[in-house]
């Protein structure tokens, strides 16, 4: 199908001026790959120069919730930047900023009432780690700044949120390393012992959690951060009742809990957060950006606890300063799409329908369970990940050489999807507005772009599903 709306293209010309373009994740080594040039996008599609019209099955990249092309959006967008553009958070409050701030409190689980506005994911992890050092500093525990993450983690590009990553291939080039930082495994049920039960396995990686406070000594431990699901570490979902223990283990010996919501947040598991209403826990910090504006313009935001507020405040405060802030926090055009994307969300039922369809997507996902070369499918709510391996008795990953996530996304863009291709895996987080039509769609296509990649694999000899 062709899209109407998109306007013409000198495809030559823009190739020719994207290699002005670094973009992320660039080898340097070689020109820029002849990327896909999207013109266009409406609802869960977006279409090509060529117009023809592809799924949007990553949502841009986690964040494109109540979907493409929304005139509420772009007009709130517009109102705003003709009525104030900008103003100094330094000096100046402004209505947008205020009301979206009262709203997340509103929605957020327990006391996360106090709101640090960011321009994104990374800056809001970074600000939340760094909120947990000053906290550490006003109470005069200078000592207690250790930071633990997780391996499979994905926290942020800056560099203290680089540092809390625990994906090894994003620190292949780049010094991430802090000595404050450490890292306990990956709650990863795929990858447990073989024979081990889940139960079992959740109390071995709670068991680590607490031996490596005890190792690092809880005097010296600031904060644990976790994200509900691991996203970008191959949509992986901890076992039950994972969170609720680690937070147990975090109350115990006085270490403040973060939860990383920049991919779960506002709808993506149905819920303005996953926190609370899937895993039972409430945080003492939540980061969230992504889907708190659908991706229009750039945002992110910390939600703060008042028990940990009230103790760098008033007479507790000793004259500290949380010196912490950005040239473009709580901008208002940003703050003024925050909430009209909230209106959306609101006013449709959107956490309603994500509650309803993302059972559907997880069911659908789970019939192409016959193909060859498909390991592992996992996933919640409307996050799901395929993980491709060539031996699913020994659910050894394909060779990283192979770029198997890479050769399906090609064959399925073909067909028109877009797959958001991680090594050997296939992840799909598609906007919440997704119907079941959409979805049968989306899984027609995947299962096409699979089977085509296995003729390919078997004609270079490698044998699948062994």
């Amino acid at each position: 199908m062709k899209s109407q709306i998109t306007p013409e293209f000198d495809q030559p010309a823009i190739r020719r001026m994207d290699t002005h373009v670094v973009h992320p994740w660039k080898s340097f080594d070689q020109p820029n790959p002849s990327r896909t040039i999207i013109g266009s996008g409406k609802g869960v599609y977006v279409y090509d120069a060529q117009g023809n019209r592809l799924l949007d099955g990553p949502s841009g990249m986690w964040c494109v919730n109540v979907g493409h092309g929304r005139p509420e959006i772009a007009e709130a967008i517009s109102r705003q930047a003709l009525e104030l553009s900008y103003i100094s958070p330094w000096s100046h409050p402004t209505a947008p900023a205020a009301r979206l701030a009262e709203r997340l409190a509103a929605v957020s689980p327990g006391d996360l009432d106090h709101v640090f506005f960011t321009t994104g994911g990374s800056t809001a992890v970074d600000s939340a780690l760094r909120f947990c050092m000053f906290y550490n500093n006003v109470q005069g525990r200078p000592e207690k700044k250790h930071i633990i993450s997780r391996q499979d983690a994905y926290h942020g590009s800056t560099h203290l949120a680089a540092a809390a990553s625990g994906k090894s291939r994003d620190k292949n080039w780049l010094d991430t390393a802090l000595d404050q930082v450490h890292f306990v495994s990956s709650p990863n049920p795929y990858r447990r012992p073989e024979n081990m039960a889940e139960a079992a396995f959740c109390q071995k990686l709670v068991d680590e959690l607490e031996a490596k406070i005890l190792k690092i000594g809880p005097e010296r431990v600031a904060a644990f951060i976790a994200e509900p699901v691991l996203a970008s570490g191959g949509v992986i979902v901890p076992p039950e009742g994972y969170h609720a223990a680690c937070q147990e283990l975090c109350r115990r010996y006085d270490v403040i809990t973060i939860s990383d919501e920049v991919v779960t947040g506002f709808g993506r598991l149905g819920h303005w957060f996953a926190s609370e209403s899937e895993f039972g826990i409430v945080p003492d910090i939540i980061t969230c950006a992504k889907g708190i504006t659908s991706g229009y313009v750039p945002l992110g935001a910390v939600l703060i606890s008042d028990r940990l507020v009230s103790r760098v405040g008033g007479d507790s405060a000793r004259g500290a300063v949380f010196s912490n802030g950005f040239t473009y926090s709580g901008h208002p055009v940003a703050c003024a799409a925050a909430l009209a994307n909230m209106d959306i969300i609101d006013g449709e039922g959107l956490l309603e329908h994500a509650r309803e369809v993302g059972p559907y997507l997880q069911q659908q996902l789970r019939t192409l369970a016959d193909l060859p070369i498909v390991g592992d499918i996992r996933g919640l709510g409307l996050m799901g990940c395929l993980e491709c391996v060539v031996s699913k008795k020994t659910r050894q990953p394909l060779e990283l050489d192979y770029e198997i996530g890479n050769r399906i996304d090609a064959h399925c863009q073909v067909l028109g999807l877009l797959v958001r291709p991680l090594i050997n895996m296939c992840v799909m987080s598609p906007p919440i507005v997704i119907s079941h039509g959409q979805i049968d769609q989306m899984i027609g296509i995947l299962r096409q772009g699979i089977e085509r990649t296995v003729e390919d694999l078997e004609r270079e000899g490698v044998v699948c599903g062994s």
